[in-house]
């Protein structure tokens, strides 16, 4: 298939809980599309967890070209504004090859830094976007359009589409809050980017099985040496570093390792830990930001997925991806 031609989108994303499978899908939609992918992983950004973090291989890293995997030491900092900064130089550059960068990742805040730029506005009101939110359901997301196209007609002509609820509640929430429109307090505020023109695709798994998913690749990544990459950073002298990261499972291991718990109990506690982490990822998803979810279950080949993926692109892009058909 050839690079996909105007109006394709500056960005697509892959996103989802940990264990779902976005790796593979993203793999298989950049080779589709000829680009290239930009981890959003805020863990995967570390060298030397690997195995922990699930990084993708040396042949998943060759059969699509990764930025900001293995890229920085455990003691390094890297902030979702940081990330928010140098990716979007990447997708810049990929964009201005005429394609659509693929962010992939399940670390929502790194996510939504790159798609809708971090903007310092106020903090979110409870009540008032309970109230938004039930008005929409009440009068419909057009009706919502309508009032912020009145009120903030600059950053309603930013939007794709009116069916962006997320965003809409979230301009109007803080028009209410400060009585300024949206656009004026990001004009205000110059650090702050931009939204990008995102499609978002997510994997929707039935819970159960994304649990076993989940229990049956901490188990692989025991045998494939989890255990002895932990020690190894512990003997570089990054121990304090993996309990200020909180990354999942290294914490559990390492107190193994201290001998403060057994192996059999580290790994049962990651498992947990891996398994709740998963539900605030999809909590995170499905009421901060706008995505499309792509049901998936244990049948699903990663080459079919593939594909629905793409016609799903082609709903929201008509035109975008020559050759293909919305019928």
């Amino acid at each position: 298939m050839q690079p996909p031609s105007n109006p394709s989108p500056a960005v697509i994303g892959v996103v989802g809980p940990t264990g779902s499978g976005k790796t593979a899908l993203a793999i298989a939609m950049a080779r589709r599309l000829d680009t290239e992918i930009i981890s959003a992983d805020s863990m995967q950004f570390y060298r030397g967890m690997e195995i922990g973090t699930a990084a993708p291989t040396g042949g998943e890293q060759a059969a699509a070209k990764h930025h900001f995997v293995s890229f920085i030491d455990p003691d390094q900092a890297m902030s979702a504004s940081d990330f928010e900064r140098l990716a979007r130089q990447e997708i810049a550059r990929i964009n201005a090859e005429g394609k659509p960068a693929i962010v992939c990742g399940g670390s929502g805040l790194y996510v939504s830094a790159v798609v809708e730029g971090l903007f310092p506005g106020p903090a979110r009101s409870e009540s008032v976007r309970a109230k938004l939110k039930q008005e929409a359901e009440e009068q419909g997301n057009e009706a919502m359009m309508a009032r912020l196209r009145a009120v903030d007609p600059e950053y309603a002509a930013l939007l794709s589409s009116g069916n962006d609820l997320v965003r809409i509640v979230r301009a109007l929430e803080v028009y209410e809050l400060t009585g300024q429109p949206f656009s004026r307090l990001h004009a205000e505020h110059r650090a702050a980017a931009e939204p990008l023109d995102a499609v978002l695709l997510g994997l929707d798994w039935p819970r159960e099985a994304l649990y076993e998913r989940i229990n049956r690749r901490l188990d692989a990544m025991i045998g494939s040496g989890w255990v002895e990459e932990v020690q190894a950073l512990i003997d570089l002298g990054y121990g304090e570093h993996i309990e200020r990261l909180k990354a999942l499972g290294f914490r559990e291991i390492a107190a193994y390792l201290r001998g403060e718990q057994s192996l059999d109990d580290a790994i049962e506690a990651a498992k947990m830990h891996h398994r709740r982490y998963a539900k605030r990822q999809l909590s995170w998803f499905r009421n901060v930001l706008n995505v499309h979810w792509l049901a998936v279950d244990a049948e699903t080949s990663t080459d079919a997925l593939a594909e629905r993926a793409l016609d799903r692109l082609y709903a929201e892009r008509p035109g975008a991806w020559p050759g293909r058909s919305s019928d």
